[in-house]
């Protein structure tokens, strides 16, 4: 056996484990390399957030235009110049797969512009389409496989709007409601409020009370949207009682008190008062039901001899 000899307390090492640590040492990069890439790849990620940090709306949006979007957010917008940049930006925050549709709809205070400037995707039209039609033409564009319906002139937090996304995407609701009935506690019952009640007791959905899609937010996936008919969008209660009446699962998953948040509109409740138009589209509704489930919409009346009252 070789003996090694020992000097002292230190113990003389083989030539071969020697050479062995030489070559490993050519191979380690040295202390100053290694400092030197940790700072340029700390430089690299610091450059890269500080690049998303600061890129503007518009850059953002082309970045998501690349990507197929889970949620469309769709905003007929029409003269809300005051709240629609609020309004887009809580629309992105709802989900990081999200799509921005504002449809600027007889516009002429710059609405467009500054949706379009902070990222969302605008359909513009220079007349007016008239009441909830924007819907209808932002679902036609809509490429999400949940829909969620809102308008520019509320400013609702993204975290209430989750919800409704949240209830399509995966717990099973085709159509998702805004839980708000309107005021029911009152001597004088305002007639859309009554319409809304009456629209489900038809359809024997007593259980929704007064929600309805006529009234924000609301969201619905796609197969929603194919059994609805994007058309029927234009008139929610028509699209309401073909959801219901199609299967679907309708629900009311979520209360948003929209009635203190609806700005009032004097002029334009001057010119043609909106409850006239909810009104008719509740009968529009009706009609349809009738139409497909005979003139009483499905409720029996076998008891009655009407033959002796003539």
């Amino acid at each position: 056996m070789e003996r090694i000899a020992v000097s002292g307390s230190r113990s003389r090492k083989p030539a071969s484990s020697k050479r062995s640590q030489a070559a490993s040492a050519k191979l380690r990069p040295r202390a100053s390399a290694r400092k030197k890439g940790t700072v340029q790849q700390r430089a690299r990620r610091m450059r890269r957030r500080t690049s998303e940090a600061y890129a503007g709306p518009a850059e953002q949006a082309a970045a998501r235009s690349q990507a197929v979007p889970l949620v469309s957010v769709v905003i007929p917008v029409m003269n809300e110049r005051q709240t629609i940049r609020r309004v887009v930006r809580e629309a992105f925050a709802v989900h990081p797969a999200a799509e921005v549709i504002v449809v600027a709809n007889g516009s002429t205070d710059g609405s467009a512009g500054l949706a379009r400037r902070a990222g969302a995707r605008v359909i513009e039209y220079a007349q007016p389409l008239g009441h909830d039609v924007g819907r209808a033409v932002g679902a036609a564009a809509a490429q999400g496989e949940v829909l969620l319906f809102i308008d520019g002139d509320m400013v609702i937090p993204s975290a209430q709007l989750r919800p409704f996304v949240k209830a399509v995407a995966s717990e099973g609701i085709d159509v998702a409601l805004n839980d708000y009935s309107g005021p029911t506690a009152k001597t004088v019952v305002h007639s859309v409020v009554l319409a809304k009640h009456a629209l489900n007791a038809l359809l024997e959905r007593p259980d929704l009370n007064g929600t309805s899609l006529t009234a924000i937010p609301h969201a619905m996936n796609r197969a929603a949207l194919s059994a609805i008919g994007t058309e029927a969008l234009a008139v929610p209660p028509l699209a309401h009682a073909r959801a219901i009446k199609a299967g679907l699962r309708v629900a009311a998953v979520k209360r948003i008190n929209v009635g203190k948040l609806n700005r009032p509109r004097r002029e334009r409740e001057r010119i043609q008062p909106l409850e006239t138009v909810i009104v008719g589209d509740h009968l529009e509704a009706i009609d349809w039901l009738t139409e497909r489930s005979g003139e009483r919409g499905g409720f029996r009346d076998p008891y009655r001899r009407r033959q002796y009252a003539k």
